[in-house]
């Protein structure tokens, strides 16, 4: 597998926290990568930087966001924004460097997950439309 970093990716997801006002999100502290070579069914993943590792290396919380070209690149524009809108979902609100998982012990379904990413990416599609 191949990386290498996407300042495209980077742009985008600064664009989606602002849209979004997500105001927990450091967008400075996102770093995307593209990747290639993947036999993985995933279009994009998020690898964070747990507490240990945070205090050894004196650095506050970081976030990488990686696309699989195979699978993202392909994706209409549409689809690519549900699906970074998706892995922003998984960073927790105190951006701690841990993981919010799909499920939870108060909504047990991947489907609620799910019907907030096109929540918000409806939110997003509604406020671009009313700026035109």
């Amino acid at each position: 597998m191949d990386l290498s970093l996407a300042p495209d990716i980077s742009r985008r997801m600064s664009r989606l926290v602002k849209s979004l006002d997500l105001p927990h999100i450091k967008a400075q502290n996102l770093v995307c990568f593209r990747s290639t070579g993947s036999t993985g069914r995933a279009r994009a993943r998020i690898w964070s930087l747990p507490k240990i590792w945070q205090m050894a290396l004196s650095v506050e919380a970081h976030y990488c966001i990686e696309v699989i070209s195979e699978k993202f690149d392909n994706l209409s524009p549409d689809d690519q924004e549900r699906t970074l809108i998706h892995e922003l979902l998984h960073i927790p609100k105190n951006f701690s460097g841990a993981l919010v998982p799909h499920r939870n012990h108060k909504h047990r379904s991947f489907r609620h997950y799910h019907d907030k990413v096109e929540t918000l990416f409806q939110m997003l599609k509604n406020d671009r439309s009313s700026r035109r």
